[in-house]
């Protein structure tokens, strides 16, 4: 995916998708980005599926340059996008904008890939401003303590193996894993007792738990 502005004449749009559970955070985003001349919003949904589903079945030239979603979904949760995008090649920059706000959320977005964070107590501006940054190739953060994600255990997986713990924190079995991944359930074993070497765990609930406060 090319970055957006590099045309003569007037600059193409920036395509931004919007991932929420509420109906209003969707309406309102889709509202405020839609005002800015810049930004044409694309997509809209409340889970991670439907999006990832989006992406999938989007051709290369329509695909978002940016995604605006929240950390917790209907379904699953920021991190799970962010860990199923991971090494895919032209996939949208991702901003996180939540009200779970703290330095360990916005911690975990940039260690999984996240390119902005942004709490939903700040002025819808910082919003659409990060929005632009991130467009033009830019990452936007509160100051973080980045040595605290250098630590964080999950650096240690692939991102098969990252995107099988990501779902395994959803709920999936390994059926619905094989399936969504189009992998055999022998493949989900094997990634799933790599991770726990990994990880220095034992069990479902163990690798979850790490994953969820790392």
């Amino acid at each position: 995916m090319t970055t957006p502005g590099e045309t003569a004449g007037k600059s193409p749009k920036i395509r931004v998708a919007v991932v929420d559970k509420n109906p209003l955070v969707q309406a309102g985003l889709k509202q405020i980005l839609g005002e800015d001349g810049r930004f044409e919003v694309v997509f809209v949904c409340a889970d991670a599926d439907t999006f990832l589903a989006y992406l999938e079945n989007t051709p290369h030239a329509e695909q978002p340059h940016v995604a605006v979603t929240g950390w917790v979904l209907s379904d699953s949760n920021g991190k799970y996008i962010l860990d199923h995008l991971i090494g895919k090649e032209d996939a949208p920059r991702v901003v996180v904008y939540t009200g779970a706000e703290g330095e360990a959320i916005a911690q975990q977005v940039m260690a999984h890939g996240g390119a902005g964070y942004v709490s939903k107590s700040e002025k819808p501006e910082n919003l659409v401003a990060t929005v632009g940054e991130v467009a033009a190739g830019r990452m936007v953060f509160p100051y973080l303590d980045v040595r605290q994600i250098h630590d964080n255990p999950l650096n240690a997986l692939t991102r098969r193996e990252l995107e099988v713990l990501s779902a395994l924190a959803a709920g999936r079995t390994n059926k619905q894993i094989a399936i969504d991944q189009d992998i055999s359930p022998n493949t989900v074993k094997f990634h799933i007792k790599n991770l726990f070497s990994k990880l220095g765990v034992s069990n479902r609930a163990q690798a979850v738990a790490l994953y969820l406060k790392s």
